[in-house]
């Protein structure tokens, strides 16, 4: 009989190019997975994965299963999703990955008016960079995504992603600089100020260090926070500026803390999106939820 669970482990092996690779992503132990495809193997009465030093690779018989099984998972989430209405379930639980900056500024309201249609449905928010997110996607932790960060080719193979929201980003001032009152800017001008950034490692500095060295622009980092709200209370007291959403500055901006320029001729716009795993998801009705938002 078909196992789907380790169908679901097969095609991870795969994906990660090891037992270990998919031992991480489902938090198990490396042995535990080795057990599990040693167990498939016996159920097939083949070898599905020739094993080597730098990981493992598909046999014949190995590669034609992964079609099977790629195929297979994506018809049993189908079909218990056609089966499945979210307005008649007696409970459930969504388990929902976001980003910093999406966590903080965005995501609270919209879960109130989430749970205001759907009030059955309960829902954890799990706030972390976008490569963990990814992970626990994949992994079966997070039924779905919101993140800032961007996704390369292999990611947008893997997931659903539906673009969320374009966020043309701003220049932040607070009262002591000299472009207080100012009503636009361009990219050209930014160089050689003072700015306070996020910290090297984050998603959101490595896409600005890349837009601005494209631009060739080259600030003078003040300093690096790993939070928006130091980033904030910085600009707020001293006289150096920061690239930030809007959505982030709302708040400061109705009390006159903060102002917030718009870039002229040459926007930084970052797409916000919103995501879950197309294969081996064992919870397929976040894509019906999805849709409410």
């Amino acid at each position: 009989m078909l196992d789907l669970y380790k169908l679901h482990i097969f095609t991870l092996v795969v994906q990660a190019g090891s037992f270990s690779g998919a031992a991480e992503q489902l938090l198990l132990s490396q042995s535990a997975v080795s057990q599990h495809i040693q167990q498939l193997e016996g159920t097939y009465g083949t070898k599905l994965f020739e094993r080597g030093r730098r990981g493992v690779s598909l046999t014949a018989e190995g590669n034609l299963l992964h079609d099977y099984a790629q195929r297979i998972l994506r018809l049993a989430a189908e079909a218990e999703s056609a089966i499945t209405d979210v307005r008649h379930l007696a409970s459930g639980q969504l388990a929902i990955g976001v980003t910093p900056g999406i966590s903080a500024y965005l995501l609270p309201e919209m879960v109130q008016q989430f749970r205001a249609n759907l009030p059955h449905i309960s829902v954890t928010l799990h706030t972390d960079i976008t490569a963990h997110i990814l992970a626990a996607l994949h992994s079966g932790r997070f039924d779905v995504g919101f993140i800032e960060g961007e996704l390369d080719g292999a990611e947008w193979a893997r997931l659903e992603v539906i673009p969320w929201r374009d966020v043309a980003q701003v220049v932040v001032v607070g009262r002591k600089h000299a472009w207080w009152g100012q009503s636009q800017l361009t990219l050209a001008e930014l160089s050689q100020q003072a700015m306070v950034m996020r910290q090297p490692a984050s998603q959101t500095r490595k896409w600005l260090d890349e837009a601005l060295a494209e631009a060739g622009v080259r600030p003078l980092i003040t300093a690096e926070f790993d939070n928006v709200e130091s980033i904030k209370r910085a600009v707020i007291l001293g006289n150096c500026i920061t690239i930030l959403p809007p959505y982030a500055v709302e708040q400061e901006l109705t009390l006159g803390q903060l102002q917030a320029i718009p870039l002229a001729n040459d926007p930084l716009t970052r797409q916000l999106k919103l995501l879950w795993p197309k294969q081996g998801c064992y919870r397929p009705w976040p894509k019906r939820l999805c849709n409410r938002w």
